[in-house]
């Protein structure tokens, strides 16, 4: 019975020893099989466009290493409009170069460019180091900025915090845009002319001639005005020239007003315009924006982020 006892109880601890070391293999191979799974997993996740299903040449085939980072189109210059916290800015010419991969295409602009669209260049780090002419690291300098292209309808968007935005009103256009137009010689003239038959065979006939003249050269305006009137019949006749007036006018930029030599007349906005000859100084509210013709509460405050401003009195939004 002893023998018969360790014979089984050896028989026994075989069995266990074999099991033992089968599931030691078993788990061996589960670390292996989950490192060469997740070594596919990765392999799996990039794209490749291969340039044979194309051409057999690969060398006759455009280079299709952008698409694989999410670039719609290839890097080049496109003509878009530029749109700035959701506001119109303007339309031009703009590179696109190829950012780190994830980031698609990203715009190339300079400090001037920026500074055009409302941007407070003193106030990014670094900026002023750069070179005029070179393109700036939007979204290395500017925190939180945002940059998306619309392919389609060939729109840039930059989201920008008010931190790095100077204080420029609403719709307000840069005097650096501004152009004085071209040299030019004007002449706008009215005439009218009647003739009258009376009762008794005679007859009468009158004439009338309004010419407004002007010359435009760089900022300056000259204006002319002179009448002529006729009149003959048989009670009398007249042939006379009539000066009006003449003045040389031009715009004072930083000023926002105007410049005016001659014949003038005061604003009659509240009392009568009076007529004079002389030099003049006076505002022109044709140079403000929109949002400083009428009158507006000030606001004051940064946002940081992307922020939508609401405006109540008493209890009703007004803005």
């Amino acid at each position: 019975m002893s023998y018969l006892k360790y014979g089984l109880y050896h028989l026994g601890s075989q069995c266990i020893r074999r099991n033992n070391l089968r599931s030691t293999r078993i788990l061996a191979r589960i670390p292996l099989f989950i490192l060469l799974t997740s070594q596919a997993f990765s392999a799996q996740a990039e794209f490749y466009f291969n340039p044979r299903f194309l051409s057999d040449d690969p060398t006759a085939v455009a280079d299709l290493s952008g698409f694989e980072n999410g670039q719609e189109i290839p890097p080049g210059t496109y003509r878009v409009d530029i749109y700035l916290n959701d506001g119109y800015m303007t339309t031009r010419d703009v590179t696109f170069d190829a950012g780190d991969k994830g980031k698609g295409l990203l715009p190339c602009l300079t400090r001037g460019q920026l500074a055009s669209m409302g941007l407070s260049t003193s106030s990014i780090a670094g900026l002023g180091e750069l070179p005029a002419d070179s393109c700036v690291p939007l979204l290395e300098m500017i925190e939180d900025m945002t940059i998306r292209f619309d392919v389609a309808q060939q729109r840039l968007y930059l989201t920008i915090p008010q931190a790095f935005m100077g204080n420029r009103a609403r719709g307000s256009i840069p005097p650096e845009l501004w152009d004085d137009g071209i040299n030019a010689l004007l002449l706008n003239y009215n005439f009218t002319g009647n003739t009258v038959h009376n009762d008794i065979g005679g007859s009468s006939n009158y004439a009338y001639l309004n010419l407004q003249s002007g010359l435009n050269l760089g900022a300056w305006r000259l204006r002319d005005n002179t009448t002529w009137s006729y009149s003959s019949g048989s009670a009398n006749n007249e042939n006379q020239w009539q000066h009006i007036n003449t003045w040389l006018e031009r715009d004072v930029t930083p000023l926002r007003s105007r410049l005016t030599l001659g014949d003038s007349y005061t604003n009659g906005d509240i009392f009568d315009g009076i007529n004079f000859r002389g030099v003049q100084l006076a505002s022109d509210d044709n140079m403000l924006p929109d949002s400083q013709k009428g009158f507006a509460p000030v606001i004051h405050g940064i946002a940081r982020g992307t922020a939508q401003v609401s405006i109540k009195q008493n209890g009703y939004e007004i803005y």
